[in-house]
């Protein structure tokens, strides 16, 4: 069975089953509100999305991104105060963090499981065991049933040193339902189900985070038009990666804040002593 957890939960208790599980689930973190929100602003786009071109990313899956630019409620999901917590901790090695990739995942009827794969994965480099570069969730915008295609999970997964291959038959499913969130680490082994039903999508935000020095999978820079990127707060910004990734990474101009490049009454804002 897996490790759940109430809306109440603290970040620590969060945290903590992470780094013992390589998970945790949160049930019914936001309001059904919201996540009606989410949908009703981000369906127009989902069904525009092509499907994907391999096995991998799934033939009968659409990936659907730039949400901060197109789905106002998406920002509410990405600055959830819980979600910041559990990132903060778990990424607290490093100086800063910031958001990862965000993309709506839609699995259509008929989409084998995915194969099970970790996500720390980048250009075969072999990170350290101890080092975790990735805070991942996937919120739940329709029901994730074993039906559906529930996300996959191998629980424990992200302690082995070693790659390995886990089948179907290996994993555990994260039911859950609209407004619950699932937390999961960047090692841990996991998949997209498979969506067995004749008539119902799949739909799961997933927004990743990362830690501060790395190149962001989704480039938020392109992806948020900076007309709108000016109106959003700065702790928004910041998340986004308008802020430096570590000691002198991603300072703009004459070693100015990265901020600057979107506030102009932020200009003097220098980094130097």
């Amino acid at each position: 069975m897996l490790k759940r957890f109430s809306s109440t939960a603290t970040a620590a208790e969060v945290e903590q089953c992470m780094r013992e599980e390589g998970y945790a689930i949160v049930d019914n973190l936001v309001d059904r509100e919201v996540i009606d929100r989410l949908n009703q602003e981000i369906m127009p786009y989902v069904d525009k999305t092509p499907p994907g071109l391999n096995d991998f990313v799934g033939r009968k899956t659409r990936r659907t991104g730039a949400l901060i630019a197109r789905s106002p409620a998406s920002r509410e999901l990405i600055m959830n105060p819980l979600a910041l917590g559990v990132t903060r901790g778990f990424l607290g090695h490093a100086s800063t963090f910031q958001l990862h990739l965000t993309q709506v995942i839609s699995l259509d009827p008929g989409q084998p499981a995915q194969t099970i794969h970790r996500d720390e994965a980048w250009d075969h480099y072999p990170f350290p065991m101890e080092y975790d570069l990735l805070c991942n969730t996937m919120w739940a915008m329709s029901d994730f049933t074993a039906e559906t295609g529930a996300t996959l999970l191998v629980p424990r997964t992200h302690l082995l040193p070693d790659e390995h291959e886990f089948e179907e038959k290996d994993a555990l499913v994260a039911e859950m339902e609209p407004g619950s969130v699932l937390f999961y680490t960047g090692k841990i082994y996991h998949a997209g189900g498979a969506n067995r039903t004749q008539d119902r999508v799949r739909h799961g935000l997933n927004i990743n985070y990362t830690v501060g020095w790395v190149r962001q999978e989704e480039n938020q820079y392109l992806s948020t038009p900076r007309e709108l990127a000016e109106t959003l707060d700065d702790e928004l910004l910041k998340v986004m990666g308008y802020q430096l990734g570590g000691p002198a990474l991603g300072w703009v101009r004459d070693f100015e804040d990265p901020l600057t490049a979107v506030r102009a009454e932020s200009a003097t804002r220098f980094l130097g002593g």
